[in-house]
């Protein structure tokens, strides 16, 4: 090219890289980059065969990454070396390469018959080579050093405009990874079937990388093996049953060592274990819980190379989410296992529990019974029992409430029954048999559990009660229609050894009512926290003193259960109504 020839084109040059800046700094997408910087070349260099070829640093290569002209199959699979052809020598020197005459030149490397001329400029940023613009003619002799230095100057804003591309793409699937990851991590921990669970990872997984091999294996009981819990080949589900020594194959280094291994090619490996004869390249993720591994996932493909550093950052991420998740199904299979054994426990211990209250009320002439009982949770601490003396005008009734709630004091409960019972048969006085009680409480001590309880004798022959209490709310009597409260107290069983009972006789007339219950009763709440009280209690019976002895029972509980509606009972509920038979004498 003239002097004058250069002269002329100078201002139409500068207004082009004017272009070329604007094209660099107004787009951030690689492929629309790149696309646009072959077109605006082409207005000052008419060519045929044109590519970009970017720097891979791990491999010290360079891949096409845009072509214009040559053969797609040959620019996919084409990988140059730094140092060697036209492009290669290019990069490696970092300055422009002209060649007139590939023929003459022996490094050239062909990828389209007919070529005879080759300008081959490197891209340089931050001074580092990130890639090399070539352009390719078949007439020899056909670019200039004036080519040269303005595509010199082109290549330095165009790597500049790369690497702000490449950076974009970089942050922006970083960022889609970490929403992806945010959303798969969500998913699983929604997840509580440990099956379910690997099944959904094995799904989830392909979105993130798209494997062809995967499975996860755990570490057995015995912390030496690893055994396959779940595995993909090909999308197809497979079962294997072999199980792993930790320390050996790719997972098992992956185990003992707690890092992630990525291995490129697997028949170059002596750690690699041949179970899939298809795989070429593995990597394997340690599964990490509070520090200590759990298991290992396991991605493998037919194509060595295939996994990247970029797949085991994202997989080592996506694991430390995995892992929680299958504690979390793990930990919910061990409780759902412990309520199936605790239901079970619970089902027998209120089966028990009811044995030991008494099948059949007791049959007397003067008088009628009636009992009710209502746990605050699946089993309760409150008992009643009807005990029979000899001569058969004797029945001895008990109601009583252990400290507490649940399986405990039921037990405590079933402990106090059985020494009760065992000691009917000597036809103790009421406060006798709470002596008893008492002293054999105290003589088996168990922390903060005591007993309260109420025992009356009635004389179906007499209609005479003689009680004693023991802590439990005082009884109430229903005289004439006017309810009062037995001033009978005392202390609970099971706390001091030394302590006494007092003992209380009453004559009954036809019509009475003896009611005796828990402070369930008393202590149940509304909304508001009001307790139903006594008063309640004594205004109920008073309106219902001639009903019978079970319908007193019934509106009682059916008054508790209307005042504490809504709200969950606070304590063991149980009530016993002795009903003197006959009419009231009217005056």
């Amino acid at each position: 090219m003239s002097t004058s020839s250069k002269n002329a084109v100078q201002p139409s040059i500068d207004s082009f890289l004017l272009e070329v800046a604007d094209v660099v700094n107004t787009t951030l997408d690689l492929d629309t980059l790149l696309t646009r910087v072959s077109e605006l070349v082409r207005k000052i260099i008419d060519y045929d065969i044109f590519a970009i070829l970017l720097v891979n640093e791990k491999a010290q290569e360079l891949r096409i990454r845009f072509q214009v002209g040559h053969p797609p199959e040959a620019a996919d699979r084409m990988r140059i070396k730094i140092g060697e052809g036209i492009t290669g020598l290019a990069a490696q020197r970092r300055e422009p390469v002209l060649v007139n005459d590939v023929s003459k030149q022996p490094e050239y490397i062909s990828s389209v018959s007919a070529v005879r001329s080759e300008l081959a400029i490197p891209m340089i940023t931050k001074n580092k080579v990130i890639g090399v613009i070539d352009i390719e003619a078949p007439q020899p002799n056909y670019f200039t050093e004036e080519h040269s230095r303005l595509l010199t100057v082109i290549a330095s804003r165009v790597a500049i405009g790369v690497e702000n591309a490449r950076l974009y793409t970089r942050v922006s699937n970083q960022a889609k990874s970490l929403l992806l990851l945010n959303e798969i991590s969500r998913e699983l921990t929604s997840i509580l079937n440990l099956d379910q669970l690997l099944k959904r990872v094995g799904d989830l997984l392909t979105r993130v990388i798209d494997y062809q091999m995967f499975s996860i294996l755990l570490i057995d009981n015995s912390g030496e093996k690893l055994q396959h819990r779940f595995s993909l080949r090909f999308k197809e589900n497979i079962h294997l049953k072999h199980d792993i020594p930790l320390g050996r194959g790719l997972v098992g280094y992956a185990v003992e060592h707690n890092e992630a291994v990525l291995v490129p090619d697997v028949k170059k490996d002596d750690r690699y274990i041949m179970l899939n004869p298809e795989t070429r390249s593995e990597l394997a993720v340690p599964l990490v819980y509070k520090g200590k591994v759990i298991g290992v996932l396991d991605l493998e493909h037919t194509r060595r190379g295939y996994f990247t550093e970029e797949h085991k950052r994202t997989l080592t991420t996506l694991a430390a989410q995995i892992a929680i998740a299958i504690e979390n199904a793990r930990l919910y299979e061990q409780i759902v296992r412990q309520e199936k054994r605790l239901e079970q426990d619970l089902a027998l211990a209120r089966e028990l529990q009811h044995r030991l209250l008494p099948a059949t009320l007791p049959k007397m002439n003067h008088a009628e019974v009636a009992a009710k009982f209502s746990p605050a949770r699946a089993i309760g601490g409150d008992l009643y029992d009807f005990l029979k003396y000899s001569g058969g005008y004797l029945h001895a009734i008990a109601v009583g409430d252990v400290s507490g709630k649940g399986a405990p004091a039921a037990i405590y409960a079933a402990l106090a029954s059985g020494i009760l019972r065992s000691h009917a048969a000597e036809e103790p006085t009421a406060a006798e048999m709470l002596h008893i009680i008492n002293l054999s409480l105290a003589d088996r001590p168990i922390d903060a559990q005591y007993i309260s309880m109420i025992y009356a004798i009635w004389d179906d022959s007499a209609r005479n009660l003689r009680l004693a209490n023991s802590g439990l709310p005082r009884p109430i009597h229903c005289h004439k229609g006017k309810a009062t409260r037995i001033e009978a107290t005392g202390l609970p069983l099971g706390l001091f050894a030394t302590a006494e009972y007092d003992e209380l006789g009453i004559s009954a007339a036809a019509g009475d009512v003896f009611l005796f219950f828990s402070d369930g009763i008393l202590d149940a709440r509304n909304r508001r926290g009001e307790l139903f009280g006594s008063t309640h209690v004594e205004k109920i019976v008073e309106s219902h003193a001639t009903s019978s002895a079970q319908q007193i029972v019934d509106a009682i509980y059916d008054a508790v259960s209307a005042h504490a509606a809504g709200m969950d009972a606070f304590d063991d509920q149980t009530i016993v109504a002795l009903k003197v038979k006959g009419s009231r004498t009217r005056k």
